[in-house]
């Protein structure tokens, strides 16, 4: 049993990205397939006979499709970084459940593993927002920081362009190959060009929707080791990051603003709750300290790291658990499911199951959708279901 997340050889590279493309599978659920069948290529193989039997089987995607992607992926000079690979951003890799793989453009992993700090904001920010965020930018490259932030209009824009010279990071709601928006594509290059590094999890030429934004706040929140909120609304993409970067112990601070200023609503009512009130780099070296520089050697882009942290386990196929519970057994389980999170372990004691059935049970029913896991390996029924 291989402790941490594996070193990837390029056909189980391929067949991670096979996997993670399978409808109903993403970072929460990618580890448990593996998990229970000994490997990415034989959870492709057996997730389809897995999940058919409630008339649903999930298909993964033909791999000619994978090695599209592939190609699409060095015709633009990106590639697929596993965590723990350099590339990979390092504080998002020690998040619970972080993307298998990320689909990256880089020329340097320097800036990337270097502390970063993620500044986001209005789209419509003001010329004095737009101001603050570049010059903030700026100041923290200087101080050694990575700054980073989502690409779009606005705050985002202007602490990408203030923190070019020092490598700023940047990541993308839609594929990497369709930066959004349009009007950013020259600075995205310019980010590669200048040292810095930009990421997605999308398929390499995916064109961003709404629903995507909120997966790719997640990324910026859990790729920083603190936040800058620089005006935003009460209800903005910002705030929910913020609150995502809060759940992660990440320090979140925010730039006051004009109380008659709508803009000023999202970091007036952080600094209301507690977030640290930041006028310039003083602020924020006050509350963070100087930048560490890592102390892990620099490798070179994508190599594989020895030894990395516990996250991924891939049995041998003879361990893998069976789906084997009563018609009866499978009804209890889901009477004790209730849109409250609970843990596997009280699941399995309370219906005094064997754990390797539930488990497999849980797996099967979050692929289908009337599961929804949580962190810390707790698990609910959706509202789809309670409501079906």
């Amino acid at each position: 049993m291989t402790q941490g997340w594996p070193a990837l050889d390029e056909r189980q590279r391929r067949a991670w990205l096979r996997l993670l493309r399978t409808p109903k599978v993403g970072p929460a659920t990618f580890r448990d397939p593996i998990n229970m069948f000994g490997g990415a290529e034989a959870a492709l193989d057996a997730l389809p006979d897995f999940t058919a039997r409630r008339g649903r089987p999930l298909m993964p995607p033909d791999a000619s499709e994978i090695d599209a992607e592939f190609e699409h992926a060095a015709k633009v000079g990106a590639r697929f970084i596993a965590p723990f690979e350099p590339g990979y951003p390092p504080a998002l890799a020690r998040t619970e459940r972080p993307p298998p793989l990320l689909c990256v453009r880089a020329k340097s992993v320097d800036a990337i593993e270097r502390p970063g700090v993620a500044l986001v904001g209005s789209r419509n920010a003001s010329a004095a927002g737009l101001s603050m965020a570049k010059s903030l930018a700026a100041d923290l490259g200087r101080a050694g920081y990575s700054c980073i932030s989502g690409l779009a209009r606005g705050v985002d824009a202007a602490a990408h362009l203030g923190s070019l010279e020092t490598g700023t990071l940047a990541f993308l709601a839609g594929g990497i190959a369709e930066p959004y928006p349009p009007e950013n594509v020259g600075l995205a290059e310019k980010i590669v060009e200048e040292g810095g590094a930009l990421f997605s999890e999308m398929p390499v030429t995916w064109t961003a929707r709404s629903q995507d934004f909120p997966k790719r706040n997640r990324l910026v929140a859990g790729s920083c080791t603190a936040l800058i909120v620089i005006e935003a609304a009460k209800r903005s993409g910002s705030l929910i990051t913020a609150r995502q970067a809060l759940d992660l112990n990440r320090t979140v601070m925010a730039v006051p603003g004009n109380p008659l200023d709508p803009r000023s609503d999202g970091p007036n009512a952080l600094i209301r709750d507690g977030a640290a009130l930041i006028r310039n780099i003083e602020d924020v070296l006050t509350e963070l300290g100087p930048a560490e520089p890592s102390r892990e050697p620099s490798l070179p882009f994508g190599a594989s790291r020895a030894d990395p942290p516990a996250g991924l386990e891939e049995p041998s196929p003879a361990a893998a658990p069976t789906l084997d519970l009563t018609v009866e057994a499978e009804a209890s389980l889901a009477g004790l499911l209730s849109p409250s999170p609970i843990a596997v372990d009280v699941l399995v004691q309370t219906s005094g199951l064997a754990a390797g059935p539930v488990r497999a049970w849980l797996v099967e029913q979050e692929l289908l959708g009337t599961v929804i896991r949580y962190p810390g390996d707790r698990f609910a029924s959706s509202a789809a279901y309670q409501a079906s």
